[in-house]
């Protein structure tokens, strides 16, 4: 048992009984119980299998490799819609939690074979659209487009995601405006530009304490 996983439980307030429950069921089998991300993580052989957690409207049992578990009942789900490897099984009872104790471990076991046999899930690098928006601006600009490019795929990806969520054209011109000069200055749009983060190239949020 995890002390920090007690402080955690202990301090839940939403759904505690039925992630004690999750808890007792996880670690009555082979993983190791570990805190992570500020939650309950399930390693084996130090490779993350299994994590609890919970939300405002349901609490879950998260698989890692999920994608992988035959889920004969299915009952494994995508946290989210461009999600590829992890999936879940969301509760909003206890009772839900103690009828499917047995599923739950044998989903783990299966779970623990996946790593002992050392598969992995094909992920699929499909490529994000370019908003309208912001094609614009790379076709007027070659110093955008050059700056852009050299980018990480995965910062890319990011701005990309975050120009397309606005469901309005204007909030889209509106939001590739404000990042135009990150992307010039080469930088990410999770990446710091104080230079004050301590956690580089990552942004902790230390510019909020400039005056």
């Amino acid at each position: 048992m995890n002390p920090d996983v007690e402080i955690y439980l202990n301090k839940a307030r939403l759904w505690q009984e039925e992630l004690v429950t999750l808890r007792t069921i996880v670690v009555d089998t082979p993983l190791t119980e570990e805190f992570k991300w500020r939650t309950p993580c399930y390693t084996f052989q130090k490779k993350n299998v299994v994590l609890i957690g919970a939300f405002s409207d349901n609490c879950v049992l998260s698989f890692f490799k999920g994608a992988l578990l035959k889920d004969p009942l299915d009952i494994l789900t995508k946290p989210g819609e461009n999600t590829q490897a992890a999936r879940v099984v969301r509760f909003t009872s206890l009772q839900e939690i103690i009828e499917l104790e047995p599923v739950l471990k044998a989903y783990i076991e299966e779970a623990i074979e996946v790593e002992k046999a050392g598969l992995k899930v094909d992920v699929k690098k499909e490529a994000e659209p370019v908003p309208a928006e912001f094609q614009k601006k790379l076709d007027e600009s070659p110093a955008l487009q050059t700056a852009f490019a050299a980018l990480t795929p995965g910062r890319q990806r990011a701005y990309l995601m975050h120009f397309s969520a606005a469901k309005q054209s204007k909030t889209r011109e509106n939001r590739v405006e404000k990042y135009i000069p990150q992307i010039l200055d080469g930088k990410g749009i999770h990446d710091c530009t104080c230079g004050l983060s301590q956690k580089l190239p990552a942004c902790d949020g230390s510019h909020k304490s400039i005056r």
